[in-house]
């Protein structure tokens, strides 16, 4: 997957995996009662955090890890017609 933006600094752009439409017994989850989705696949990293001392504190992660993020974390962006969310690593909680 190829996006047409690079983030700046420590932020990372993350595709969403999309909205569970049924649960796990069989019901169809109505569109007004889904649930943002807090987790996704990381498409585009920026190069790292410049630390007090200057030198550059690399990403932990990396193109293609999937990742699960908090639940208000990030901003919304839409890009070539695809809507992503581009947030600071450290909003990121876990690599799945």
């Amino acid at each position: 997957m190829s996006i047409s933006i690079k983030p700046l600094a420590d932020r990372v752009i993350v595709a969403p995996a999309a909205a569970e439409e049924k649960t796990k017994s069989g019901i169809i989850i109505p569109d007004t009662a889904k649930e943002k989705p807090q987790q996704g696949e990381v498409v585009a990293v920026g190069a790292g955090k410049v630390s007090d001392q200057g030198t550059l504190i690399e990403p932990q992660v990396k193109v293609g890890d999937k990742v699960l993020y908090g639940k208000y974390a990030g901003q919304e962006i839409p890009v070539d017609g695809e809507d992503y969310l581009i947030m600071r690593e450290s909003d990121i909680l876990a690599i799945l």
